[in-house]
């Protein structure tokens, strides 16, 4: 009887990783698809009719609204339910049904994101189906929620001795907890719009409101969680400071909570130290303990993640100015398209090329220079962006009105090619049944 219990045993476990395995890519797929469509296309074409009448006030306020729901939630957001999905499942003990119920997920959660961007743009009975929209969004985050609170280590904490929980877990806790606080809030905003707005655009105040939420809330402390568990094997870093991250996350907590309550100057200060100290916490600018690690990725990599932080330090920093002397949007626009593009993007564009090839079937990135070029050209349309934005928008430099275009296009290539890298990688197979293929073709070569 125990003779057969091993092999049945490594059986289900192998069938239960290649669902995860097939789960995740079809999340990460639709986040793809998120990206591209309804986000970065519809930007795009914002952006360019923005730059052609030389001010954002022609633009339904909806469409620019759709655009970054769709960026946040629908790209950032589903690439966060769809590693999650996975990863918790491979570190600790969930429910066997953890897979169906991470369909049944991405079923809620791709319908209530495309119903809010399709509602925001054509407006089809919006009253009724915006906050649909959100109550699906809502309920595809709670089967995740409910699936993965269960997780448990392999190895519970006491076993390993004594000393405090890890700081990434702690972070990516706090991240789920603004994920939540996120979508509950997004949920009031939008029953509130259908019966008292004339459009499903959220008034301007309440916008700036949810933005610092949507946007310091959960990606920021998510991909700090993420940076404290990966960026010290992958760049070779010292170990994350415990004492100034958990001072990073209570910094980055009041300046949203202070926003909340339109304490602009006091929330952007807040946030500005919660991310000086989670750079020093992180050791994302210190000299590396070890060699990063980057056989299968560009050399550049290290790089780009340190690039990432860079960015965000920059969008801190706008949005202290622009709670001093922002008169026509552009420090703010531009705080928030360093924060989205030049830190979220970056790190997901650095990172996800580093994981994603091996968390969906063990596969090696299809081209080191494609993840290059895909961060190369974000990198230089968001600096384009966060410059010409500031100019324009301002009346600083109104010549640079043209360059917001440039801008644009610059960064739909380089999400473009990003999407197409990662599609390519999941067309390969996996890493072992290549080698085999390539060693029996060897094998046939010189037969013949």
């Amino acid at each position: 009887m125990d003779s057969g219990e091993g092999p049945m045993r490594a059986t289900t476990a192998v069938a239960r990783e290649l669902a995860l395995q097939r789960l995740l890519t079809v999340w990460i797929i639709t986040g793809l698809t998120f990206m591209l469509l309804p986000g970065t296309f519809l930007g795009v074409w914002n952006l360019i009719s923005i730059a052609g009448e030389r001010t954002p006030a022609h633009i339904d306020p909806a469409w620019i609204q759709a655009h970054g729901h769709a960026q946040l939630f629908g790209w950032i957001g589903t690439f966060i339910l769809g590693i999650g999905f996975y990863s918790l499942s491979k570190m600790g003990a969930i429910p066997e049904f953890a897979v169906s119920r991470g369909w049944l997920s991405w079923a809620l959660w791709s319908g209530g994101v495309t119903l809010r961007w399709a509602t925001n743009v054509w407006q089809w009975h919006w009253r009724w189906m915006l906050p649909l929209s959100a109550l699906f969004e809502l309920g595809g985050f709670l089967l995740f929620f409910i699936t993965v609170r269960r997780h448990r280590p392999e190895k519970p904490l006491a076993a390993v001795g004594p000393g405090p929980r890890p700081a990434w877990m702690v972070l990516v806790v706090f991240g789920s907890i603004g994920f939540l606080a996120s979508l509950l809030a997004n949920g009031v905003v939008a029953m509130q719009s259908s019966i008292a707005n004339a459009s499903p655009a959220v008034p301007h105040a309440v916008n700036q409101r949810l933005l610092a939420l949507f946007g310091w809330g959960f990606p920021v402390l998510t991909i700090w969680g993420f940076s404290a568990r990966w960026l010290p094997v992958f760049l070779g870093l010292h170990p994350p400071s415990v004492r100034l991250m958990y001072a990073a996350l209570a910094a980055d907590v009041a300046g949203i909570l202070a926003a909340g309550v339109d304490a602009w100057r006091f929330s952007t200060a807040a946030i500005a130290a919660a991310v000086v100290l989670a750079c020093y916490g992180l050791r994302i600018f210190a000299p590396p303990l070890n060699a990063p690690k980057v056989t299968g990725v560009h050399r550049s990599f290290p790089v780009f993640v340190r690039f990432a932080y860079g960015w965000l330090a920059v969008s801190a920093s706008l949005a202290v100015s622009a709670s001093l002397w922002d008169r026509a949007g552009g420090l703010w626009g531009s705080s928030r398209h360093a924060l989205t593009v030049g830190f979220m993007s970056t790190m997901v564009f650095a990172i996800g090329q580093r994981v994603l090839p091996a968390f969906c079937g063990m596969r090696v990135l299809y081209s080191p220079a494609l993840m290059f070029w895909s961060l190369a050209l974000l990198n230089a349309g968001c600096l384009i962006r966060v410059v010409s934005e500031i100019g324009a928008y301002e009346s600083y430099a109104p010549g640079l009105w043209p360059l917001l275009s440039v801008s644009a296009i610059l960064e739909m290539a380089a999400v473009t090619i990003f999407a197409a890298s990662l599609l390519l990688t999941f067309r390969q197979l996996p890493a072992h049944l290549m080698a085999n293929s390539q060693e029996k073709s060897g094998q046939s070569v010189m037969a013949s």
